[in-house]
C-alpha cells in the first residue's frame, strides 16, 4: 500500500505545473508566429531561454508590446541579444525583444540619449515605472539582426519579474497561434555501461540500439543485455505544421517496470542553471560528432530543477532472474508522444568491444580543489568545477600549457598561471593568456602581477603567454578624404585586430564625440549623421580603436557635408 501511495504521488507531482495567465499577452509581430527556436531548446552552453520568431529572412518588421507595462531595462551589446528591450507588466511578469534593429519613437531617443551621455555604443540601463510606459500593441522597436544573431528573427522571452526566472511562452496561450499535430521525432537510444565491471551487448562502450516501428505507432527497441549499471540517452527533436524546421523536445520522461525514475520538461528555469545544459548531454560525443544525445541519468546529481527522478536518479541496475523494461515517452506541448519501450535481461556476457583506453597520469575528483603544476605553468580547479571524476591528460611542452582537450565540460571557473622569466618589462605589458586552437588565439582576460600571469576559463584546452604588438587595424571601403557627402546617410569603416581582440572604439567629430554601432560579425562601425552632430561644410573625422592589451590606431580624415536641401 505505501508503494503504491509513493508512486501516485511521485507520478502526479512530478510535473506540477503553476497556472500562468493565458490571454493577457498578445504576439509581438504582425505576422503568423512561426519558430526558429523554441524554449529550451539545446544550445552551446545552455538552453535556449525564450522563442526565435522568424522575420521573413529581413529586418525591419514593427515589434508590439505584448501587454501593457513599462520599459524596464535596455540593454545594447555587440553580443548575446544585441538590441534588446524589457518591459514589465503589472501582472508579474516581464517580457524580453531582442536582436532588434532599433527601438521606436520615445523609446530610440531614450537609447541615443543615453548613449551620448555615456559616450558608449554597449550601454546597460535600468529605468523606473514612470519614465516609459507602453501599452498593449504599442510599436516599440523594429525587427533585425544585432548581436550573436546568425540571421534576422526576434528573439522573444517571457520571464517572472520577482524571481527574474525564463518561462515557456507556450503557457501563456501563445500555443493558439502555432499548430502542431505532429509527433516528436526520436532519431537515436544508446545505452551507456555506467561501470567497469558492466558489459552491454558484449561492449563496454555505449551502444547506438536498433529500433523497430510497431503496429500501434510506438517504437521497440533492441534487447540490451547486460550485467550492471545502465543509463540511456537520446537523440530526439519536434516538429510543429507551420515552421518546418527542427526544434527542442518539450517533455522527456522514462520508466523502469512502469515506475517514473527520470524525467525533464521545459516550463520554467533561472539563468544560473543555464550551463547545466552541459551536463544533461553526453558532451564528449557532442564535442566529438557534433551530436547532442540527452542522458537519462545523473552519475553525479546535478542542480538543474527541471529534472526530476527517484532515488535510482535514472540508473538502472540489471539483476539476475529479473526481466525488465525502460519505456522512453518524448512528448511535446501539446499531447503528441512518441513511444519506446526497452527490453532488458541480465546475463555475463564476454567482452568483444573494451573500455576506450585512457592514458593519463592524473584524476580529477569533481567534489574536491585540485592542482597541478609543471615547469611554470599550474592549473586550479576548485571544487565543482566538474560534474564527473575523470582521467586528466595534463603537460607542459614547448612553453605551452596542454590542459586536456574540450571533451570534459567545466561548469566553472578554474585559473591558469604562468610565471614568466623571458620576456622584457615593456613586452611583459603587452601579454596575455591566450587559448589556442590550431591558428586560433583566443584572448583571455588576464591579471599581471610582476612576471605571473593569472586568468580564468571554462573551456580545457591548450593556453601560453602570447605577445601582442599589433596595433588593430582600421579601413573605409571608399576614401572620403576631401569628398561632399551630402547624399550619404551614414558613414562606415571596418575595424579588425589579429590577437588580443578589440577592447574599445570610439569616434570624434570636429573634437564632439560621436556614436558608432558596432557590429561583431561583419567587423562595421557605422555612423548615422541623423544624430545631429554633423557640421554644415568641413568636418574633421577621428576614429581610435584600442585592443585589449592597449595597442590603438587612430583613423582620421576631413570631409565636407552640407545639410540644407
Amino acid at each position: 500500500m505505501k508503494l503504491f501511495v509513493f508512486l501516485f504521488l511521485f507520478s502526479s507531482c512530478i510535473f506540477a505545473q503553476t497556472e500562468y495567465p493565458k490571454d493577457y499577452f498578445s504576439p509581438p509581430l504582425d505576422i503568423p508566429m512561426q519558430l526558429s527556436g523554441n524554449f529550451g531548446e539545446l544550445r552551446p552552453n545552455h538552453f535556449h531561454a525564450g522563442f526565435d520568431l522568424k522575420t521573413m529572412q529581413k529586418e525591419g518588421l514593427k515589434v508590439h508590446a505584448v501587454a501593457d507595462g513599462y520599459v524596464s531595462r535596455i540593454k545594447i551589446s555587440t553580443f548575446g541579444n544585441g538590441k534588446a528591450i524589457y518591459i514589465t507588466h503589472p501582472d508579474g511578469y516581464t517580457s524580453v525583444y531582442g536582436h532588434l534593429q532599433s527601438a521606436n519613437d520615445a523609446i530610440e531617443n531614450y537609447i541615443k540619449k543615453t548613449h551620448y551621455k555615456e559616450k558608449s555604443f554597449e550601454i546597460e540601463m535600468f529605468l523606473k515605472p514612470d519614465e516609459l510606459v507602453v501599452k498593449k500593441g504599442q510599436v516599440i522597436a523594429f525587427s533585425g539582426n544585432t548581436g550573436a544573431s546568425e540571421g534576422p528573427h526576434l528573439h522573444f522571452e517571457i520571464r517572472d519579474t520577482k524571481t527574474e526566472k525564463v518561462i515557456n511562452p507556450l503557457f501563456f496561450g501563445f500555443d493558439k497561434n502555432i499548430r502542431d499535430a505532429k509527433k516528436p521525432v526520436i532519431s537515436s537510444i544508446y545505452v551507456y555501461p555506467l561501470d567497469a565491471k558492466t558489459t552491454i551487448n558484449h561492449s563496454k562502450r555505449p551502444l547506438l540500439l536498433n529500433l523497430s516501428l510497431q503496429k500501434d505507432g510506438s517504437y521497440l527497441a533492441e534487447k540490451v543485455v547486460s550485467n550492471g549499471k545502465i543509463g540511456f540517452g537520446i537523440s530526439a527533436f519536434d516538429y510543429d505544421d507551420v515552421s518546418f524546421n527542427k526544434n527542442g523536445v518539450f517533455k522527456v520522461q522514462s520508466f523502469y517496470n512502469g515506475k517514473p525514475n527520470f524525467g525533464y520538461q521545459f516550463e520554467t528555469y533561472s539563468f544560473d542553471e543555464m550551463r547545466y545544459v552541459n551536463a544533461l548531454i553526453d558532451y564528449s560525443r557532442y564535442k566529438k560528432m557534433d551530436q547532442r544525445i540527452q542522458k537519462l541519468f545523473m552519475k553525479n546529481k546535478y542542480g538543474l530543477s527541471i529534472i526530476k527522478t527517484d532515488e535510482t536518479n535514472g540508473i538502472f541496475l540489471v539483476l539476475p532472474n529479473l526481466a525488465s523494461v525502460c519505456r522512453i515517452e518524448v512528448s511535446d506541448f501539446y499531447g503528441n508522444k512518441t513511444t519506446v519501450s526497452i527490453p532488458i535481461q541480465y546475463d555475463l556476457l564476454s567482452t568483444i568491444i573494451n573500455e576506450e583506453p585512457v592514458i593519463s597520469k592524473y584524476f580529477v575528483k569533481a567534489n574536491k580543489d585540485s592542482n597541478f603544476a609543471k615547469d611554470n605553468m599550474s592549473v586550479f580547479f576548485p571544487a565543482g568545477t566538474f560534474y564527473d571524476d575523470f582521467n586528466l591528460n595534463f603537460d607542459v611542452k614547448n612553453d605551452t600549457l596542454f590542459l586536456h582537450d574540450d571533451t570534459v565540460p567545466a561548469h566553472t571557473n578554474f585559473t591558469i598561471s604562468i610565471e614568466d622569466s623571458k620576456y622584457s618589462e615593456a613586452q611583459k605589458s603587452k601579454l596575455f593568456i591566450g587559448m589556442i586552437q590550431g591558428k586560433k588565439i583566443s584572448y583571455l582576460p588576464t591579471y599581471r602581477k610582476d612576471s605571473l600571469f593569472t586568468a580564468k576559463s571554462k573551456t580545457l584546452g591548450q593556453f601560453a603567454l602570447v605577445l601582442d604588438t599589433v596595433a588593430p587595424k582600421i579601413s573605409i571601403s571608399k576614401p572620403i578624404e576631401g569628398k561632399w557627402l551630402s547624399e550619404q546617410k551614414t558613414i562606415q569603416l571596418t575595424i579588425s585586430d589579429s590577437l588580443s581582440g578589440i577592447k574599445s572604439y570610439n569616434g570624434y567629430l570636429n573634437g564632439n564625440w560621436i556614436l558608432f554601432e558596432y557590429d561583431n560579425k561583419t567587423k562595421k562601425l557605422t555612423h548615422n549623421f541623423n544624430d545631429g552632430i554633423v557640421a554644415e561644410g568641413a568636418n574633421d573625422l577621428k576614429v581610435v580603436v584600442i585592443d585589449n592589451v592597449g595597442n590603438s590606431s587612430t583613423f582620421a580624415t576631413r570631409f565636407f557635408r552640407s545639410q540644407k536641401k
